[in-house]
Protein backbone atom coordinates (compact mmCIF):
# COMPACT_ATOMS: atom_id res chain seq x y z
CA UNK A 1 0.00 0.00 0.00
CA UNK A 2 2.39 2.70 -1.24
CA UNK A 3 -0.44 5.54 -0.21
CA UNK A 4 -0.11 4.62 3.47
CA UNK A 5 2.77 6.01 5.63
CA UNK A 6 5.20 2.70 6.38
CA UNK A 7 5.14 3.00 10.56
CA UNK A 8 0.68 2.00 9.93
CA UNK A 9 -0.33 -1.08 11.66
CA UNK A 10 -1.92 -3.91 9.66
CA UNK A 11 -5.07 -3.34 8.28
CA UNK A 12 -7.80 -6.17 9.92
CA UNK A 13 -11.48 -4.97 9.29
CA UNK A 14 -12.76 -5.57 5.75
CA UNK A 15 -14.08 -2.23 5.30
CA UNK A 16 -10.90 -0.27 6.22
CA UNK A 17 -8.96 -3.03 4.08
CA UNK A 18 -11.70 -2.49 1.01
CA UNK A 19 -10.95 1.44 1.88
CA UNK A 20 -7.40 0.97 1.11
CA UNK A 21 -7.55 -1.30 -1.86
CA UNK A 22 -9.83 1.72 -3.49
CA UNK A 23 -7.33 4.48 -2.26
CA UNK A 24 -4.42 2.52 -3.84
CA UNK A 25 -6.36 1.55 -7.28
CA UNK A 26 -7.01 5.35 -6.98
CA UNK A 27 -3.36 6.38 -6.31
CA UNK A 28 -2.27 3.95 -8.95
CA UNK A 29 -4.37 5.65 -11.59
CA UNK A 30 -3.46 8.92 -10.63
CA UNK A 31 0.56 8.49 -10.61
CA UNK A 32 -0.54 6.69 -14.28
CA UNK A 33 -2.30 9.95 -15.64
CA UNK A 34 0.77 12.34 -14.13
CA UNK A 35 3.52 10.37 -15.62
CA UNK A 36 1.76 10.32 -19.02
CA UNK A 37 1.33 14.11 -18.46
CA UNK A 38 5.16 14.58 -16.95
CA UNK A 39 6.69 12.19 -19.70
CA UNK A 40 8.07 15.27 -21.50
CA UNK A 41 9.46 16.69 -18.76
CA UNK A 42 12.17 14.63 -16.79
CA UNK A 43 13.59 16.78 -14.12
CA UNK A 44 9.86 16.32 -12.49
CA UNK A 45 9.80 13.61 -9.80
CA UNK A 46 8.78 10.86 -12.64
CA UNK A 47 5.48 12.29 -12.20
CA UNK A 48 4.94 10.84 -8.31
CA UNK A 49 3.40 12.88 -5.66
CA UNK A 50 5.77 13.48 -2.85
CA UNK A 51 4.82 10.60 0.40
CA UNK A 52 4.02 13.34 2.67
CA UNK A 53 1.41 14.50 0.40
CA UNK A 54 -0.54 11.54 -0.26
CA UNK A 55 -3.42 12.28 1.81
CA UNK A 56 -7.44 11.67 0.77
CA UNK A 57 -7.80 15.84 0.24
CA UNK A 58 -4.73 15.22 -2.55
CA UNK A 59 -6.05 12.45 -3.63
CA UNK A 60 -9.78 13.57 -4.02
CA UNK A 61 -8.77 16.72 -5.92
CA UNK A 62 -5.69 14.83 -8.20
CA UNK A 63 -9.26 12.47 -9.38
CA UNK A 64 -11.68 15.82 -10.35
CA UNK A 65 -8.15 17.34 -12.14
CA UNK A 66 -7.84 13.77 -13.82
CA UNK A 67 -11.63 13.92 -14.96
CA UNK A 68 -11.71 16.96 -16.10
CA UNK A 69 -8.40 16.94 -17.90
CA UNK A 70 -9.71 13.76 -19.94
CA UNK A 71 -13.22 15.23 -20.76
CA UNK A 72 -11.28 18.44 -21.87
CA UNK A 73 -9.31 15.76 -24.05
CA UNK A 74 -12.09 14.24 -25.64
CA UNK A 75 -13.71 17.25 -26.78
CA UNK A 76 -10.53 18.60 -28.01
CA UNK A 77 -10.82 14.80 -29.90
CA UNK A 78 -13.91 15.61 -31.10
CA UNK A 79 -12.97 19.05 -32.16
CA UNK A 80 -10.13 18.49 -34.24
CA UNK A 81 -12.15 15.65 -35.72
CA UNK A 82 -14.57 17.58 -36.69
CA UNK A 83 -12.55 19.88 -38.21
CA UNK A 84 -11.00 17.53 -40.12
CA UNK A 85 -13.67 16.43 -41.71
CA UNK A 86 -14.96 19.83 -43.03
CA UNK A 87 -11.42 20.78 -44.05
CA UNK A 88 -11.49 17.11 -45.76
CA UNK A 89 -15.01 18.18 -47.30
CA UNK A 90 -13.78 21.60 -48.46
CA UNK A 91 -10.46 20.31 -49.86
CA UNK A 92 -12.92 17.88 -51.80
CA UNK A 93 -14.89 20.72 -52.91
CA UNK A 94 -11.64 22.36 -54.10
CA UNK A 95 -11.00 19.64 -55.45
CA UNK A 96 -14.09 19.05 -57.83
CA UNK A 97 -14.18 22.70 -58.86
CA UNK A 98 -10.70 22.93 -60.24
CA UNK A 99 -11.90 19.14 -61.63
CA UNK A 100 -14.83 21.27 -63.39
CA UNK A 101 -12.56 24.32 -64.84
CA UNK A 102 -10.10 21.65 -65.88
CA UNK A 103 -12.58 19.90 -68.03
CA UNK A 104 -14.20 23.41 -68.95
CA UNK A 105 -11.06 24.76 -70.39
CA UNK A 106 -9.82 21.24 -72.24
CA UNK A 107 -13.36 21.75 -73.90
CA UNK A 108 -12.45 25.68 -74.94
CA UNK A 109 -14.97 27.64 -72.74
CA UNK A 110 -13.57 30.18 -70.62
CA UNK A 111 -14.42 29.86 -66.97
CA UNK A 112 -15.14 33.19 -64.90
CA UNK A 113 -13.96 32.96 -61.10
CA UNK A 114 -16.91 34.23 -59.11
CA UNK A 115 -14.65 35.84 -56.55
CA UNK A 116 -12.56 37.99 -58.30
CA UNK A 117 -15.60 38.96 -60.20
CA UNK A 118 -17.47 40.01 -57.75
CA UNK A 119 -14.13 42.09 -56.29
CA UNK A 120 -13.53 43.53 -59.32
CA UNK A 121 -17.44 44.67 -59.71
CA UNK A 122 -17.26 46.06 -55.63
CA UNK A 123 -13.89 47.89 -57.00
CA UNK A 124 -15.64 49.42 -60.05
CA UNK A 125 -18.68 50.54 -57.77
CA UNK A 126 -16.45 52.16 -55.28
CA UNK A 127 -14.11 53.93 -58.11
CA UNK A 128 -17.04 55.17 -59.93
CA UNK A 129 -18.85 56.34 -56.60
CA UNK A 130 -18.61 59.96 -55.97
CA UNK A 131 -18.00 62.03 -52.39
CA UNK A 132 -21.94 61.73 -51.05
CA UNK A 133 -22.39 58.07 -52.49
CA UNK A 134 -18.75 57.23 -50.78
CA UNK A 135 -20.01 58.53 -47.70
CA UNK A 136 -23.27 57.05 -47.81
CA UNK A 137 -22.21 53.58 -48.94
CA UNK A 138 -19.81 53.88 -45.93
CA UNK A 139 -22.33 54.86 -43.35
CA UNK A 140 -25.21 52.03 -44.79
CA UNK A 141 -22.12 49.21 -44.24
CA UNK A 142 -20.73 50.70 -40.90
CA UNK A 143 -24.84 51.24 -39.38
CA UNK A 144 -25.16 47.65 -40.94
CA UNK A 145 -22.51 46.35 -38.68
CA UNK A 146 -23.59 48.15 -35.87
CA UNK A 147 -26.98 46.72 -36.09
CA UNK A 148 -25.46 43.11 -36.76
CA UNK A 149 -27.99 42.70 -39.93
CA UNK A 150 -26.64 40.58 -42.87
CA UNK A 151 -28.63 41.80 -45.58
CA UNK A 152 -29.15 45.50 -45.34
CA UNK A 153 -31.66 47.78 -47.13
CA UNK A 154 -32.43 51.34 -46.57
CA UNK A 155 -35.51 50.42 -45.44
CA UNK A 156 -34.26 47.57 -43.37
CA UNK A 157 -32.05 49.72 -41.63
CA UNK A 158 -34.04 52.60 -40.93
CA UNK A 159 -36.67 50.33 -39.23
CA UNK A 160 -33.40 49.15 -37.06
CA UNK A 161 -32.29 52.24 -36.49
CA UNK A 162 -35.86 54.15 -35.17
CA UNK A 163 -36.26 50.86 -33.42
CA UNK A 164 -32.78 51.32 -31.46
CA UNK A 165 -33.35 54.91 -31.05
CA UNK A 166 -36.93 54.01 -29.13
CA UNK A 167 -35.04 51.47 -27.28
CA UNK A 168 -32.56 54.29 -26.06
CA UNK A 169 -34.73 56.81 -25.20
CA UNK A 170 -36.96 53.97 -23.07
CA UNK A 171 -34.01 53.59 -21.49
CA UNK A 172 -33.04 56.83 -20.83
CA UNK A 173 -36.34 57.20 -19.06
CA UNK A 174 -35.50 54.21 -17.24
CA UNK A 175 -31.89 55.79 -16.32
CA UNK A 176 -34.02 59.04 -14.98
CA UNK A 177 -36.49 56.80 -12.86
CA UNK A 178 -33.42 54.73 -11.73
CA UNK A 179 -31.92 58.26 -10.67
CA UNK A 180 -34.67 59.45 -9.02
CA UNK A 181 -35.42 56.51 -7.11
CA UNK A 182 -31.72 56.68 -6.07
CA UNK A 183 -31.76 60.33 -5.03
CA UNK A 184 -34.73 59.12 -2.91
CA UNK A 185 -33.38 56.46 -1.24
CA UNK A 186 -30.26 58.20 -0.69
CA UNK A 187 -32.09 61.02 1.21
CA UNK A 188 -34.41 58.69 3.13
CA UNK A 189 -31.44 56.80 4.45
CA UNK A 190 -29.46 60.23 4.88
CA UNK A 191 -32.46 61.04 7.04
CA UNK A 192 -32.02 57.37 8.94
CA UNK A 193 -28.74 58.13 9.59
CA UNK A 194 -29.26 61.52 11.05
CA UNK A 195 -32.11 59.98 13.64
CA UNK A 196 -29.77 57.13 14.19
CA UNK A 197 -27.33 59.93 15.50
CA UNK A 198 -29.99 61.43 17.19
CA UNK A 199 -30.80 58.26 19.18
CA UNK A 200 -27.27 57.09 19.81
CA UNK A 201 -26.19 60.78 20.89
CA UNK A 202 -29.48 63.10 21.70
CA UNK A 203 -30.75 64.06 24.75
CA UNK A 204 -34.52 63.15 24.94
CA UNK A 205 -33.85 59.52 23.85
CA UNK A 206 -30.82 58.50 26.45
CA UNK A 207 -31.23 56.33 28.85
CA UNK A 208 -31.71 57.33 32.56
CA UNK A 209 -28.60 56.73 34.76
CA UNK A 210 -30.56 54.87 37.12
CA UNK A 211 -32.44 52.77 34.74
CA UNK A 212 -31.29 49.84 36.11
CA UNK A 213 -31.98 50.68 39.70
CA UNK A 214 -35.74 51.13 38.45
CA UNK A 215 -36.06 48.50 36.77
CA UNK A 216 -35.04 46.15 40.07
CA UNK A 217 -37.54 48.72 42.21
CA UNK A 218 -39.96 47.60 39.67
CA UNK A 219 -39.44 44.20 39.27
CA UNK A 220 -39.56 43.99 43.59
CA UNK A 221 -42.58 45.97 43.26
CA UNK A 222 -43.98 42.91 40.68
CA UNK A 223 -43.01 39.86 42.65
CA UNK A 224 -44.46 41.71 46.05
CA UNK A 225 -47.55 42.05 44.73
CA UNK A 226 -48.14 38.97 42.76
CA UNK A 227 -47.16 37.43 46.00
CA UNK A 228 -50.32 39.66 47.60
CA UNK A 229 -52.70 38.74 44.80
CA UNK A 230 -54.26 35.92 45.95
CA UNK A 231 -54.54 37.58 49.53
CA UNK A 232 -56.64 40.58 47.79
CA UNK A 233 -58.72 37.77 45.44
CA UNK A 234 -59.93 36.20 48.85
CA UNK A 235 -60.55 39.29 50.37
CA UNK A 236 -62.38 40.50 47.41
CA UNK A 237 -64.65 37.28 47.54
CA UNK A 238 -65.25 37.23 51.01
CA UNK A 239 -66.85 40.96 50.70
CA UNK A 240 -69.08 39.65 48.68
CA UNK A 241 -70.17 36.82 50.08
CA UNK A 242 -70.27 39.24 53.51
CA UNK A 243 -72.25 42.01 51.47
CA UNK A 244 -74.29 40.24 48.63
CA UNK A 245 -73.78 42.32 46.05
CA UNK A 246 -76.32 41.86 43.49
CA UNK A 247 -75.66 40.03 40.13
CA UNK A 248 -76.00 43.09 37.76
CA UNK A 249 -76.68 42.85 33.63
CA UNK A 250 -76.59 44.92 31.04
CA UNK A 251 -81.01 44.36 30.44
CA UNK A 252 -81.29 45.77 34.77
CA UNK A 253 -78.13 48.57 33.84
CA UNK A 254 -79.99 49.38 30.68
CA UNK A 255 -83.89 49.66 32.36
CA UNK A 256 -82.42 52.11 35.31
CA UNK A 257 -80.73 54.26 33.00
CA UNK A 258 -84.23 54.37 30.99
CA UNK A 259 -86.04 54.99 34.56
CA UNK A 260 -83.93 57.71 35.11
CA UNK A 261 -83.99 59.04 32.23
CA UNK A 262 -87.90 59.55 32.33
CA UNK A 263 -87.68 60.43 36.08
CA UNK A 264 -85.20 63.91 34.89
CA UNK A 265 -87.78 64.47 32.05
CA UNK A 266 -90.56 64.88 34.93
CA UNK A 267 -88.35 66.92 36.56
CA UNK A 268 -87.52 69.65 33.94
CA UNK A 269 -91.65 69.69 33.61
CA UNK A 270 -92.04 70.18 37.56
CA UNK A 271 -89.46 72.82 37.48
CA UNK A 272 -90.61 74.59 34.63
CA UNK A 273 -94.06 74.72 36.44
CA UNK A 274 -92.43 75.59 39.70
CA UNK A 275 -90.97 78.65 38.15
CA UNK A 276 -94.49 80.30 36.93
CA UNK A 277 -94.85 80.81 40.69
CA UNK A 278 -91.59 82.31 41.64
CA UNK A 279 -91.92 85.20 43.65
CA UNK A 280 -94.75 84.82 45.55
CA UNK A 281 -94.51 84.20 49.58
CA UNK A 282 -94.25 81.03 51.38
CA UNK A 283 -97.32 81.29 53.33
CA UNK A 284 -100.45 80.37 51.81
CA UNK A 285 -103.07 82.40 52.96
CA UNK A 286 -100.32 85.59 51.98
CA UNK A 287 -99.52 83.64 48.48
CA UNK A 288 -103.58 83.69 48.07
CA UNK A 289 -103.86 86.92 48.62
CA UNK A 290 -101.36 88.36 46.18
CA UNK A 291 -103.29 85.75 43.87
CA UNK A 292 -106.03 87.61 44.21
CA UNK A 293 -104.82 91.36 43.63
CA UNK A 294 -103.26 89.98 40.29
CA UNK A 295 -106.39 88.79 39.40
CA UNK A 296 -107.95 91.82 40.26
CA UNK A 297 -105.45 93.72 38.44
CA UNK A 298 -105.54 91.76 35.54
CA UNK A 299 -109.43 91.54 35.65
CA UNK A 300 -109.25 95.71 35.71
CA UNK A 301 -106.53 95.90 32.37
CA UNK A 302 -108.97 93.56 30.73
CA UNK A 303 -111.90 95.56 31.01
CA UNK A 304 -109.66 99.13 30.45
CA UNK A 305 -108.76 97.42 27.33
CA UNK A 306 -111.92 96.25 26.30
CA UNK A 307 -113.54 100.04 26.39
CA UNK A 308 -110.37 101.51 24.80
CA UNK A 309 -111.42 99.04 21.65
CA UNK A 310 -114.86 100.33 21.73
CA UNK A 311 -113.63 104.24 21.82
CA UNK A 312 -111.20 102.89 18.78
CA UNK A 313 -114.28 101.50 16.77
CA UNK A 314 -116.35 104.12 16.97
CA UNK A 315 -113.85 106.95 16.19
CA UNK A 316 -112.99 105.13 12.95
CA UNK A 317 -116.37 104.14 12.05
CA UNK A 318 -118.36 106.61 9.42
CA UNK A 319 -121.48 108.44 10.25
CA UNK A 320 -124.30 107.29 8.72
CA UNK A 321 -126.92 109.63 7.09
CA UNK A 322 -130.06 109.26 8.49
CA UNK A 323 -132.89 108.82 5.79
CA UNK A 324 -135.68 111.15 5.33
CA UNK A 325 -139.76 110.13 5.91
Amino acid sequence: MSHLPPSQAAIFSPSVARAAASAAKDWSYVDGWLRSKCAAHPSINRGRVPTFERNPETLKVLLALAAANEAADEEREQLFRVEEAALAEVRAAEQEREARRQQKEEAGAVVPDGDLLATSLLTALESNLNKEGTAALSAMSSMSVSLNITDPSPSSLSAAFVSLQARAIELEDALERVNLLQRYVDREAARLDSFLEELRHGEAYRLAPDLAKQNLELQRRVKSMATKLPELRGQVVALEKATGLPSLTVEDVRADEEAYLELLAAKKDLDAQVRAFAGLPPDIEAARAELEALRAELREATEQRDMNFEKLVERESPVKSRRRP
